[in-house]
């Protein structure tokens, strides 16, 4: 089983489905490459291959993550880079190089061990705050 993206004409992820594995090329009708192409052929649209166990560009159980991350409906696909990229969270956070979203405050130190939160509210008021600590 593979997941597959389908992108408007702006790249933008508008529908993401589960079809036929890319290795199963036995069923593969005549004059296709792959079932990407397939699926993109039989929609009209652009059509790529996306790996749920890839999350902003780890994969989850250890193997060579593909495509970035795993298509959401409104993320986007990079053609140049060949990856999915999430849509923008907050207004205030920029696209980095490996299209991966940043804040423009770094996390807490302890942000992997504390329950924190992006205020956008709370950055807009006053620009050197944003993090909210749940806990708190």
């Amino acid at each position: 089983m593979a997941h597959y993206a389908f992108l408007d004409e702006n790249n933008k992820v508008v529908e993401v489905i589960t079809g036929i594995d890319e290795d199963n090329t036995s069923e593969l009708p005549e004059g296709f490459s792959s079932w990407e192409e397939w699926y993109g052929n039989f929609r009209g649209m652009t059509c790529k291959r996306t790996s749920y166990n890839t999350i902003d560009g780890v994969h989850i159980s250890g193997g060579t993550p593909y495509r970035g991350t795993y298509a959401e409906i409104d993320g986007f696909y990079d053609e140049t880079a060949d990856k999915f990229y999430r849509k923008q969270p907050y207004p205030s956070w920029t696209i980095d190089s490996n299209l991966e979203w940043q804040p423009p405050i770094d996390k807490p130190a302890d942000y992997d061990t504390e329950p924190w939160t992006w205020s956008e509210e709370a950055y807009q008021a006053d620009n050197t705050q944003g993090w909210i600590n749940l806990t708190q």
